[in-house]
């Protein structure tokens, strides 16, 4: 049984799942489970469709909870009639710690695959982990030795499923080709996030900065980059209400879809929402500020118990400040375009690539999803 929530999870699972089957193909695996687009691809029965639990906020959360129990009895009736030799829970830990809980009392083997960012807040559900989880396979290099400092040792380090797999597939000429830009001038992506409230709060102020930017370096191209889950139209009816604000949005302005590699690799800077797209930036060097806009009640209620020192994953796998961070009321249009225009600096540019080239390091070298493949494998032999 395999369970993955948001897309980055079904995105993750999908490739475990592909690995499974290449590390033994001699073996006839059945899958099921809570899919996505891509785990349905892969051939995983759907008990649960994941595309329709991908919701952010408490509000939000509140309004679909009889979504989320009717997948959950779905998911656990299936498990326990089905028995399957391991239940692999793909991140979604709200969600996936309870299922833990629910199956593993009844005997099932659980392996959690992407560990829950316990080290950012609600540190106490590590003994959750420790009574429900057979095997945790960490995605992060800090987290086994997070998890050991707590007496709870059923961890492996597999490496991030994006190092070495983060590739674009066109250069900044081809890319500069297809999108009518100027491979001489410089380039700055914006990243507004993958959900509809995400891109709503944040890509104004991104807007705005790209205005400020225009009046003081208008030799600066932007390019708006849209999440596969989000729609160009989308993206076009927000700039257009943009259009009103006091400074006129830049002349060279374009919305990119299903480009966003290509896009940050072609680009001198980026802002970018904080998740995984940070570090694909990290992997292709690409210089960045992170940012972040939440509901004024989730900052105030959930943003509260956030216990780290830093929000986006690049300087939390970096263990310092390796991109400036601009989280709720510090994101506006001032700010970001000041932090922007101090990354087109040549020296400043070239000295955050350097250090985003010793982050990719640390995500490790590739192969991740094979790794991680193997673990399964060795601990399904190990129970049987």
């Amino acid at each position: 049984m395999i369970v993955a929530g948001e897309a980055s999870g079904d995105a993750h699972a999908a490739a475990l799942v592909d690995a499974l089957r290449v590390a033994e193909p001699q073996t006839q695996f059945e899958f099921f489970g809570a899919t996505g687009p891509l785990l349905r691809a892969a051939g995983v029965e759907s008990i649960a469709r994941s595309d329709d639990l991908a919701i952010l906020g408490l509000l939000e959360i509140g309004g679909a909870l009889p979504k989320f129990w009717r997948a959950f009895k779905l998911l656990k009736q299936a498990a326990i009639e089905n028995k399957p030799d391991a239940v692999i829970l793909v991140d979604f830990p709200d969600f996936n710690l309870k299922l833990a809980r629910a199956l593993h009392r009844r005997g099932l083997k659980t392996i959690y695959y992407i560990s829950p960012q316990l080290w950012a807040w609600r540190s106490y559900r590590a003994r959750s982990i420790e009574r429900n989880v057979d095997l945790l396979l960490s995605i992060l290099p800090f987290e086994q030795e997070w998890y050991a400092e707590r007496g709870i040792d059923q961890v492996e380090f597999v490496g991030h499923p994006l190092a070495g797999e983060v590739q674009a597939r066109s250069d900044r000429a081809e890319f500069c080709r297809q999108t009518k830009l100027d491979s001489r001038l410089p380039i700055v992506s914006l990243l507004p996030g993958s959900r509809s409230q995400e891109v709503e709060r944040i890509l104004p102020p991104m807007l705005e900065a790209a205005a400020l930017i225009s009046v003081r370096r208008p030799d600066v191209q932007f390019v708006v980059v849209v999440a596969p889950s989000r729609t160009s139209e989308e993206v076009r009816n927000i700039v257009r209400s943009q259009r009103a604000t006091p400074e006129p949005l830049p002349s060279c302005l374009h919305i990119v879809s299903g480009q966003s590699r290509e896009a940050l690799a072609a680009s001198d800077a980026a802002a970018i929402a904080s998740g995984t797209a940070t570090l694909e930036a990290a992997l292709l060097g690409t210089p960045m500020v992170v940012v972040y806009k939440e509901s004024w009640v989730n900052w105030n209620t959930l943003g509260r118990l956030i216990t780290v020192d830093h929000y986006g994953l690049i300087n939390l796998v970096a263990g310092e400040r390796v991109a400036t961070e601009l989280m709720q009321d510090d994101l506006n249009g001032e700010r970001l375009a000041n932090e922007l225009l101090l990354l087109l600096d040549g020296k400043r540019n070239e000295d955050m690539r350097s250090r985003l080239r010793e982050v990719a390091v640390q995500l490790g070298e590739g192969g991740a999803s094979q790794r991680a493949a193997e673990c399964v494998l060795d601990a399904l032999r190990e129970w049987s």
